[in-house]
């Protein structure tokens, strides 16, 4: 592992500053939402950077191997900060639970007035990450990915819809919401990117695609 990817992902924890939101039962705005990902020129040509190699095994992956959802502050745990940031108008208890408020699902343009019926998706599922590369990180590398509040990683989402990606890559899987695609596969790019992951041939076939229709 390179001395600058060791520095980068021994920070990734850190919370970024979060604004409270309020607007209209409508897309967010760039307030709420996920950090905005790298540009299609820029995720192109970090593509053409990634190695391309099969998929590893999922042979020893856990979800206790990416332990989440971490503190972040006080009571608040990263999948609540990520409400909190992704929602418009939540109202948050003494334990950080969000009591309501309201979220749209970049994936398939649903507007939710109920925290339960969201789930934080990964974008880049942990256990494709694990066969892309993170089985050689520690338990705590792991713990700083699956809780990425800087990138592009976790997006409150329809949680049906979270379930039916699952764990699959583009090559697999894109949100049924076509408009959000090249936001999706830019960010997809710019978390592999960073954490200097692996993409198999299909998965960069897909993302090509995706990114020069943006």
């Amino acid at each position: 592992m390179s001395g600058i990817y060791a520095r980068r992902i021994a920070v990734v924890a850190a919370s970024a500053a979060l604004a409270a939101t309020t607007g209209l039962l409508t897309a967010p705005t760039a307030q709420a939402a996920m950090p905005t990902p790298v540009s299609a020129s820029t995720a192109r040509s970090y593509l053409s950077q990634l190695t391309v190699s099969t998929e590893g095994s999922s042979s020893g992956y856990s979800r206790d191997k990416f332990p989440h959802w971490i503190t972040q502050s006080g009571a608040c745990n990263t999948r609540e900060v990520v409400l909190k940031r992704d929602g418009t108008g939540v109202v948050q208890d003494s334990s950080c639970a969000a009591t309501s408020g309201s979220w749209y699902s970049q994936y398939d343009g649903a507007t939710w007035t109920a925290s339960g019926d969201l789930d934080i998706d990964h974008m880049v599922p942990l256990a494709e990450a694990w066969r892309s590369g993170a089985s050689g990180w520690t338990t705590a590398q792991r713990q700083s990915f699956a809780n990425d509040l800087t990138r592009p990683q976790l997006i409150a989402v329809t949680d049906n819809v979270n379930q039916s990606k699952g764990d699959r890559d583009p090559g697999e899987w894109l949100p049924p919401r076509t408009a959000y695609r090249c936001t999706y596969a830019r960010a997809w790019v710019h978390v592999k990117h960073y954490y200097d992951l692996k993409v198999d041939s299909t998965e960069k076939s897909a993302l090509q695609s995706v990114l020069n229709g943006c």
